[in-house]
């Protein structure tokens, strides 16, 4: 496949570095040569200095051969004139843009991007994307990792286990008979930093920051299973009142009118903003960090403090300040991957990494075959997919137990009809069946191969 991607930023890097693994033809354009010239240096892609809405550029990046283009600058505009451009010059037959400015995703103007308009065929609207992000890890507390599978049938939760945490040094092969009434499927360990995709015979020790599967109607007991039993928070403080915070509120607002919200926000101009266009959520004019405002924001009471500023160590710290203060849970958002191993030892309860879920959400819309969800675990240590088995996908009518599965790949459930079932060695793939694996990174080409249809979906 034949892919260009405009912005040699996180994103766009991560993207280009995910695909050129797989042995995709990829090229990357970006106006700061210094990005580039690393890109040239790390990556086996095509790095072009120049502006993505130029169509000499384009031209010269191969746009008439292209498959798709990825449009993820910091220029909101670039990006949708890089994807007209991409269509009407060029025919590129799948166009992605990032979107950040929120005015031009109101619904009123929707109709901006149809195909007779500004065919862009997938919008990406970050700060939406991360507060959803943050929201599911506060709908599922006690909780490191959160995501939804096969429209909210199954879950996908990551958990710490800690010292009275039930199944602590318990073949994970024995779990099902220890709870024959749960269905669940533990996919993954993460152990001092370290992955382990495990199988039967491994055992989860103090410590381990464990990945599980879980049917959605189970889920709760299934937490108690891991010694998990926390509540759902009914007061919540908010730092940040940017688009990611605003977003949130709003979430929280709709989603659950019960919980009792505060936000702080150091901007004086931001925060009347908010408070003339959140109803029912107090905002304090202030610092995170500063102890007078956290006392007043009655932080010893509150049960989750979310920091999500664009400062990851005014994120970390205020975090921290709030635990010390009585604070029961923290969530934190942080752009540097090298912090994710404070999670567990600074008693942080749930970092949220916004590179690496948008470049899940992208990658999600890059996949072929029948890809319905991708999402990556922490920094893309692994890969969740969740993908439907077509008549010609190899696996059909096949035991799972006579699976040629990649290595490091597990399957972590099947979502039959409405049911949820567990692998099971005799249980037979059957068409039309969702299939939740999990692979090891570099792996997912090969169990996107497994899902494959005899036509081009693109």
């Amino acid at each position: 496949m034949r892919v260009i991607i405009c912005g040699a930023g996180q994103v766009g890097y991560n993207i280009a570095a995910y695909l050129s693994r797989e042995d995709n033809d990829v090229t990357i354009i970006d106006v700061d040569a210094a990005l580039i010239a690393q890109i040239n240096d790390d990556l086996d892609v095509n790095g072009i200095v120049g502006y993505a809405s130029n169509p000499d550029t384009l031209n010269a990046a191969g746009a008439n051969d292209a498959d798709m283009i990825v449009a993820v600058t910091m220029s909101d505009e670039v990006n949708m004139i890089a994807c007209q451009i991409g269509h009407s010059l060029f025919g590129i037959p799948k166009k992605i843009a990032r979107i950040r400015e929120q005015s031009y995703l109101d619904p009123a103007w929707s109709n901006l991007f149809s195909r007779s308009h500004m065919p862009i065929d997938v919008i990406i609207s970050p700060e939406v994307i991360i507060a959803n992000d943050v929201y599911q890890r506060l709908s599922v507390p006690g909780t490191t990792f959160v995501n939804t599978l096969a429209e909210g049938k199954a879950h996908m939760v990551g958990v710490i286990c800690q010292e009275d945490c039930p199944v602590i040094n318990t073949p994970l092969g024995q779990l099902t008979n220890l709870f024959p009434d749960l269905s669940f499927q533990v996919v993954a360990i993460l152990r001092n930093n370290k992955p382990i995709i495990p199988d039967g015979t491994e055992q989860l020790e103090v410590g381990d920051e464990a990945y599980f599967v879980a049917d959605t109607r189970h889920l709760q007991r299934v937490l108690s299973a891991f010694g998990h039993e926390e509540k759902e928070a009914r007061s919540i403080v908010i730092t940040g009142g940017g688009n990611i915070g605003f977003g949130l509120a709003k979430m929280l607002r709709e989603r659950s009118p019960g919980v009792q919200i505060k936000m702080i926000e150091k901007n004086k101009e931001r925060a009347r903003f908010l408070s003339e266009n959140l109803e029912k959520v107090i905002i304090l004019h202030g610092n995170g960090l500063d102890k007078d405002i956290l006392d007043e924001a009655g932080i010893q009471y509150v049960e989750t403090y979310v920091a999500v500023t664009n400062d990851d160590e005014n994120n970390i710290l205020g975090s921290l300040l709030a635990k010390q203060y009585g604070c029961e849970r923290v969530i934190t958002l942080v752009n540097n991957e090298l912090y994710t191993p404070l999670v567990g030892p600074l008693g942080i309860d749930a970092m949220v990494l916004p590179k690496a879920t948008i470049v899940a959400t992208i990658m999600q819309h890059v996949r072929r075959g029948r890809i319905k969800g991708l999402y990556n675990l922490r920094d893309g240590f692994a890969e969740v997919i969740e993908a439907e088995v077509s008549e010609t996908s190899e696996i059909a009518n096949t035991q799972i137990g006579g699976l040629v599965l990649p290595s490091e790949t597990i399957v972590g459930g099947i979502i039959r009809d409405e049911e949820v079932l567990m692998p099971d060695p005799e249980l037979v793939i059957k068409t039309d069946d969702v299939v939740i694996m999990l692979a090891a990174r570099g792996q997912a080409q090969n169990v996107e191969k497994m899902f494959s249809v005899q036509v081009d979906l693109f």
